[in-house]
């Protein structure tokens, strides 16, 4: 970022000091640099005014709580997502805040780790498509997004010191992919680096990731920004790449930063640049918010502020209220209920009709677990029950029963368990909450188990043994174990987190107000043993080994010819969708899509169409297929078709050639499938892409084999060598036991033979002269 600010007339500590914090959550304001307000989170505003810290314990302003990650993705809708991510942007407005750390896109590697409930899904295309509409919502705002973390941060165990070993294709095709995305399509105004290290380099350190990768190869041109105490020596940060240090406070580490300097161990170049970075990132905040200061969209309190530093009182202090909270809410309650995701509905037991005999059990109905523990806990400005929305739309004739506690107290478990299964022995239909409690997942702390508490697995049993017409509604921020639920209940909502609106969003699908149209963002395993990352997770001695490679999530599944629980993608509607007319043609690099979508049931509803790619003769390892194209269609009527359309990338379809370092794609027939789930495909095609021309340059390490397989080196062979190479390259069978045999040898090793290191060198040259007009894809 290219800042107009004149820093020309600051001292060397004065640039330094522009690099970190003035205290927990604000920047310095260094001569005409104001300071600016960062906060959490990606599903709240968390604006702390009092006591500070980044752990959820202290106390913050009201704001609206929207679903969390592990809810909002499985909407699968880039739109929704962008319409929260304004409604977040207009709220950090009138809080006063300038940066809202978010999003939160690291793979979920695994089904135990801690943080998943503030990330979107095991897949990157996924990942990369919603990431980039929160951070192009909350911008449209003039409020930086900071996207998190970076990188490869997929658990919380010894999360401050642990090396995330990884090879380069996963590296590049899993954890960074969906990061590359949203830096190159949304600009985010800052990146925030991870605390874990990256095969063996801490990020916060890490120059070939900050400055080599990020600005070199995607082009970001705002501030990195550190995750709060993750940097451990800062003049070696600062030469990485990293402009802001946070928090503030007396080791900030500004004077080590001067000395190092004086010292010749860092380059004051380094240090203008971060200082000019964060100089350039007030500018873009004040530019922005010039230009946004008449919007419509209920940021009257913020309109006032062109300068980013100077936060007016009224802005602070009284949180969100009146219409805006008002408005916000309503689409709180829209997102939810475009979240939840109807996982199976045997007999169509659902939707639920008012004024039945409803039992509700469980705690949850009552009090609502409704967003994750840490660093995003938001204040919400009001919570829905669940319990009062499904009486609100039910009737007189819907009772409640605890059935179960998430803490200790005086109730009998028995006692509370015998009256719950009494009352559904006695109504039409029982409506089960389970989940998990927020002690039992949180940022800070991994998972053990994917198991639900067996107090509630045991309630669920007793309930279905007396009622066949049984729903269960979770709540959580982790996958669960379902089988047993699956197998007990035969309707099954999941509500994942939902937010401070997700009791009336329940209620809506219920009663089908609102036609379910969510898809889970996550597979949901059989067992927890059949994870990708079992064996490897969360790893020892500060050391997380990525066994599974490029084999993450549904890859994994597909792979292995594993049963699941249910499919990442999977999710129900109260009507149904024919697809039909599938075709694709070739567009760019890539290609497009299309096919018609049509409601074959009786209900209006959404469906959320998924394009799978493979290469089934492909020269690489490569899932069965990967996601390379999502639509949601807009609400069908009963009987209507949409023609949906969907450009399937070059960026979505190469892979990373570890020998070249660089993205290829690959010739051939690449198959094509449509479908409603991972495992749900309801159409596929052909299509033939050029791809890229691949050589990979022979040296003395090249395999005999290798240089075959390459036409000039095999000319080249064929020179030296004279009959016995056109023998080793016929087809007769003595020809191909012969070349299977020597294949490996390396060419290096010809010398052993009587090679002489001329005809070596001869070689070599013939092989890696590329001729002219080849129309090869340079490097």
């Amino acid at each position: 970022m290219t800042s107009r600010t004149d820093l020309s007339q600051l001292s060397l500590a004065e640039k330094a000091a522009l690099g970190s914090g003035a205290d927990f959550w604000t920047s310095r304001a260094i001569g005409p640099v104001p300071a600016l307000t960062l906060t959490d989170g990606p599903h709240g505003v968390r604006r702390q005014t009092g006591a500070t810290d980044h752990l959820g314990l202290a106390g913050s302003e009201p704001a609206t709580c929207f679903p969390p990650a592990v809810g909002l993705a499985n909407s699968w809708d880039p739109g929704l997502v962008r319409r929260v991510g304004e409604a977040l942007g207009r709220e950090a407005r009138v809080l006063g805040v300038d940066v809202l750390l978010g999003p939160g896109v690291n793979i979920k590697r695994d089904p135990r780790g801690g943080r998943n409930f503030e990330y979107y899904s095991e897949d990157p295309l996924l990942t990369g498509r919603l990431g980039a509409a929160w951070v192009g919502g909350v911008q449209s705002a003039g409020v930086g997004a900071s996207l998190k973390h970076f990188a490869a941060n997929n658990a919380e165990h010894d999360r401050m010191r642990a090396s995330s070993d990884i090879d380069p294709r996963p590296l590049r095709e899993i954890y960074l992919r969906a990061f590359s995305h949203i830096v190159r399509t949304a600009r985010p105004w800052t990146v925030m680096c991870s605390y874990n290290r990256i095969n063996g380099v801490s990020a916060a350190q890490n120059r070939w990731l900050l400055t080599d990768l990020l600005r070199g190869e995607w082009g970001f041109d705002g501030v990195v920004v550190s995750d709060w105490g993750a940097v451990v020596d800062r003049p070696a940060s600062v030469a990485a790449g990293l402009d802001l240090a946070m928090p503030g406070g007396p080791g900030a580490g500004d004077d080590r930063v001067v000395a190092a300097v004086e010292a010749g161990a860092l380059d004051e170049a380094a240090v203008t640049a971060a200082a000019t970075n964060v100089a350039g990132l007030a500018e873009r905040i004040h530019q922005a918010r010039t230009r946004t200061v008449d919007e419509p969209g209920g940021t009257a309190a913020a309109s006032e502020q062109t300068d980013p530093g100077a936060h007016s009182e009224e802005n602070t202090g009284s949180g969100v209220s009146g219409g805006l909270a008002d408005t916000h809410h309503r689409l709180a309650r829209e997102a939810a209920a475009r979240c939840v995701v109807l996982l199976q509905n045997d007999r169509d037991l659902l939707p639920l009709t008012p004024g039945r005999n409803i039992a509700v059990i469980g705690p949850f109905a009552a009090e609502p677990r409704y967003q994750g523990g840490g660093s995003s806990h938001v204040t919400a400005t009001r919570i829905d029950s669940p319990l009062a929305e499904i009486r609100a739309l039910g009737g007189d004739t819907v009772t409640y029963h605890p059935g179960f506690t998430v803490t200790t107290g005086d109730a009998d478990p028995a006692d509370l368990r015998d009256e719950a299964v009494a009352a559904a022995r006695d109504a039409e239909v029982a409506v089960v909450f389970l989940g998990l409690a927020a002690d039992q997942e949180s940022e800070g702390f991994d998972r053990d188990h994917l198991e639900l508490p067996a107090e509630q697995l045991e309630l669920l049993a007793a309930v279905a043994r007396e009622q066949p017409d049984t729903v269960v509604v979770l709540a959580h921020g982790g996958v669960l174990r379902l089988e047993p639920v699956a197998r007990l209940a035969p309707a099954v909502l999941d509500g994942a987190l939902l937010g401070q609106a997700g009791g009336g969003a329940l209620a809506d699908v219920l009663f089908g107000v609102v036609n379910p149209s969510g898809r889970l963002a996550e597979t949901v395993p059989v067992r927890l043993q059949d994870t990708p990352a079992y064996l490897n997770f969360p790893g020892e001695n500060s050391h997380v080994r990525y066994g599974e490679g490029l084999f993450v999530g549904y890859r994994w599944y597909d792979a292995r010819d594993l049963d699941v629980c249910y499919p990442f993608g999977h999710g129900l509607s109260y009507t149904g969708f024919g697809y039909s007319g599938l075709s694709a043609g070739p567009a760019g690099d890539g290609f497009t899509v299309r096919l018609t979508v049509t409601n074959t049931g009786t209900r209006p509803g959404r469906e959320v169409v998924q394009i799978y790619t493979g290469v089934p003769d492909s020269a690489v390892q490569r899932p069965v297929r990967a996601l390379t194209g999502t639509a949601v269609t807009g609400e069908l009527a009963p009987g209507a078709s949409e023609q949906v359309t969907i450009d399937v990338l070059r960026e979505d379809l190469a892979y990373w050639e570890t020998r070249i370092g660089r993205w290829v794609l690959e010739p051939g027939t690449y198959r094509v499938w449509a479908g409603a789930s991972s495992r749900d495909l309801r159409a596929d095609i052909d299509i033939d892409l050029a791809g890229d021309t691949l050589r990979i340059p022979i040296t003395l390490d090249s395999t005999l084999g290798e240089a075959m397989a390459d036409p000039r080196a095999a000319a080249a062979l064929s020179a030296v060598f004279g009959e016995m190479a056109d023998s080793m390259g016929s087809g007769d069978a003595l020809g191909v036991d012969m070349m299977r045999m020597i294949a490996s040898i390396p060419l290096n090793r010809l010398a052993l033979f009587g090679m002489a290191s001329e005809q070596l060198d001869a070689l070599l040259a013939a092989a890696n002269t590329t001729p002219p007009d080849s129309g090869e894809r340079a490097d």
